[in-house]
């Protein structure tokens, strides 16, 4: 298992969005659920059912629909975290961050697992695809200029990243928000890729300090997500090669960086 190392993290800029919470977490020790328990105590934070939101041990064995992970989070606020594990512990980190926006992908799938007991009913869906796909590897990309939301769902990355790059640092902002992302990032490599929901903001946004931003950023999708005519197809999200974000990685200081057709894939995709 990777180390931790608090520093690192809070000085790698794909962990921007968690490193408030990171500044609050030990140094050198691998946090523990008291810790991140401990971060609970200076916010309020409910899941949709209206229950607190607490970090418990996860629970083995065969397990009841109330005690499967998505319905004991809705139905309880409890999240099943294990310890000293990087995963749970950057989806307690990012249900810290965006607490509104997890309890709404939290409610849509306890929703569709609750359709998924009746008669006739497959165990998954293209919705809890969708939920699955957001959550382990979304990317929250905040855009004030519809054009360049337009180069970035039509796969255009040497015309956005590079030459409208000062556009790009001017109107738009990527938040990684997947946990199983975070986890891929502690040692990002060439090929990472998220997957985008485009979020329309307006040009004062970018002016705004960063917990106002994430707060802002969280409310929004939280109400996009509750929208059951959104979030149906895997579809809706745009990916997002991040090492290709300017000033994510030293060597996209080079136009050269964006040839590599292997990461910069080209793509076609209809309207939605």
């Amino acid at each position: 298992m990777t180390e931790w190392n608090q520093q690192t993290l809070l000085q790698a800029p794909l962990f921007a969005p968690l490193q408030p919470c990171i500044a609050r977490l030990p140094q050198d020790t691998f946090p523990s659920l008291d810790d991140l328990n401990a971060l609970l105590h200076t916010q309020e934070i409910t899941v949709q059912s209206g229950h607190a939101l607490y970090f418990v041990p996860q629970q083995t064995g065969k397990l009841g629909f109330e005690s499967q992970y998505e319905p004991r989070c809705y139905m309880t606020g409890e999240v099943q975290t294990r310890a000293d594990n990087w995963h749970d512990l950057l989806n307690a980190l990012v249900w810290l961050t965006f607490p509104k926006a997890k309890a709404a992908i939290n409610t849509r799938h306890y929703q569709a697992l609750r359709q998924a007991l009746e008669p006739n009913s497959s165990q998954r869906g293209a919705v809890r695809d969708t939920n699955t796909l957001m959550d382990e590897s979304g990317v929250i990309v905040a855009c004030a200029n519809k054009e360049l939301a337009q180069l970035l769902r039509g796969f255009q990355w040497r015309k956005l990243f590079w030459q409208r790059r000062a556009e790009v640092q001017q109107h738009m902002g990527f938040y990684v928000f997947g946990h199983g992302l975070y986890e891929k990032a502690i040692q990002p490599y060439v090929g990472i890729t998220g997957q985008g929901i485009i979020l329309d903001v307006a040009a004062e946004f970018f002016a705004w300090t960063p917990d106002v931003q994430l707060a802002h950023l969280d409310e929004k999708l939280a109400t996009f997500w509750a929208n059951d005519a959104n979030c149906r197809s895997t579809r809706e999200l745009s990916p997002v090669p991040l090492l290709g974000v300017p000033g994510w990685c030293a060597e996209n200081n080079d136009a050269s960086y964006y040839d590599n057709t292997a990461y910069f894939r080209s793509g076609r995709r209809s309207e939605l």
